[in-house]
């Protein structure tokens, strides 16, 4: 049986009913968010002023209109509120991002480094380092970090395994929150699929949908009636460890025949007869071959769009999503990819004949992961502003 509903709780509900609708009306005023909230106007006004001191909202001049009366003042959400900090470890490259409260990008930077064969420790170092430069950087008040790494994330922060980077069983959030340079912030860590797939959730809604990640290594995400799917353990989207050729190649994970194998950044450069080796992939060399129209080029982008589609047609065919949104390096080659993957899709989905699937780009192109790690402090503080409007209520 649920228990009463004390003050301070019914407090925090109002503020997120109030500043939800101020985020999706904007400018809103507080007659409009107690009409269209059932609160009375005394409420509002008074849930207004505390999300007014905590700078979650802001005022705008009214706008002129004709007839008698005053116009009322506006409500939007504050630019200069509290921000996100969004970071991201990646096979070759690190990524720091920063969004406000409206959700736009503020700052974005992303350094080249091959993290293979570091110790963790000394690419958290350089993690903190970075988060350090970028919240020093930004005239913003920075709430919470969001980290982005490419393997499976526990809920304690602990990185079970990521492969591509030689990491088990890593706690990423304790030794980050005690680093030299730490500008401490609060720090969760999530896995970098499933932060691109929420950064294309808010740059481009959509009911349901499967976000591919393509660097070195290949993940998913997967977006279900609007909500992020995670399953059972939070492990969900590991397409890149979906079995394509079942005598294939030996992938990183020990399994034969994997989607990374045939779709991973390396690997289509190894077949385009590009360096696959071991430094920062040169992903404008590849694009610049395509677009002259290199047969060997052309050919590994097909048989990197067959594997991606043949892999994402069995996720469509079980879960009944609308489209499969291709995201990191995939989205700059999505021109080349497309028409394979759907292609491969128009075949093997037992639906397409009556509910095609859509293929596209993701909207936020390379960073959606970053930006998505970003936007997910934001939305958890848009979500439930008390925790931070509670220290000056």
């Amino acid at each position: 049986m649920d228990g009463p509903v004390r003050q301070r709780s019914l407090w925090q509900h109002n503020l997120a009913l109030v500043l939800r609708h101020v985020a999706t009306s904007a400018p809103v005023s507080r007659a409009e968010v107690a009409a269209a909230t059932g609160l009375t106007r005394a409420t509002v006004s008074s849930l207004v002023e505390d999300l007014l001191r905590a700078d979650l909202v802001a005022e705008v001049e009214p706008a002129p209109r004709a007839g008698a009366g005053r116009p009322a003042t506006g409500l939007v959400l504050s630019a200069g509120g509290p921000a996100g900090l969004g970071l991201e470890i990646n096979v070759d490259y690190l990524a720091a991002a920063v969004v406000d409260l409206t959700g736009a990008v503020r700052h974005h930077v992303v350094h080249r480094v091959d993290q293979r064969d570091r110790q963790p420790s000394a690419v958290l170092a350089d993690v903190a380092r970075l988060a350090a430069e970028t919240v020093g950087g930004v005239d913003l008040t920075v709430a919470a970090a969001r980290l982005a790494v490419p393997g499976l994330v526990d809920g304690d922060g602990l990185v079970r395994v990521a492969p591509n980077l030689g990491w088990r069983d890593v706690d990423v959030a304790g030794p980050l929150a005690a680093a030299e340079h730490w500008p401490g912030l609060p720090v969760s860590v999530d896995n970098e699929a499933n932060l691109g797939a929420l950064g294309e959730l808010a740059a481009a809604p959509s009911a349901s949908f499967l976000y591919i990640s393509g660097e070195v290594g290949v993940g998913a995400g997967l977006v279900l009636d609007g909500t992020l799917f995670r399953g059972a353990h939070g492990w969900s989207g590991e397409i890149g460890h979906v079995t394509v050729t079942p005598d294939g190649p030996v992938c990183r994970c020990g399994a034969r025949g994997c989607l990374e194998r045939y779709a991973g950044q390396e690997a289509i450069m190894r077949a385009a007869g590009l360096d696959g080796g071991r430094e920062p992939v040169a992903l404008g060399r590849l694009v610049d071959l395509a677009e002259a129209g290199d047969p060997t080029v052309r050919d590994a982008l097909r048989a990197a769009g067959t594997a991606l589609g043949i892999a994402a047609a069995g996720v469509v065919n079980l879960l009944d999503v609308d489209a499969v949104v291709l995201g990191g390096t995939f989205a700059a080659l999505a021109g080349w990819l497309h028409s394979d993957v759907e292609r491969e899709l128009r075949s093997r989905v037992l639906t397409a004949r009556w509910s095609p699937v859509e293929v596209r780009a993701c909207a936020l192109g390379p960073a959606a992961t970053v930006i998505g790690a970003a936007g997910a402090v934001v939305r958890d503080i848009r979500t439930a502003p008390a925790a931070w409007a509670g220290a000056v209520h």
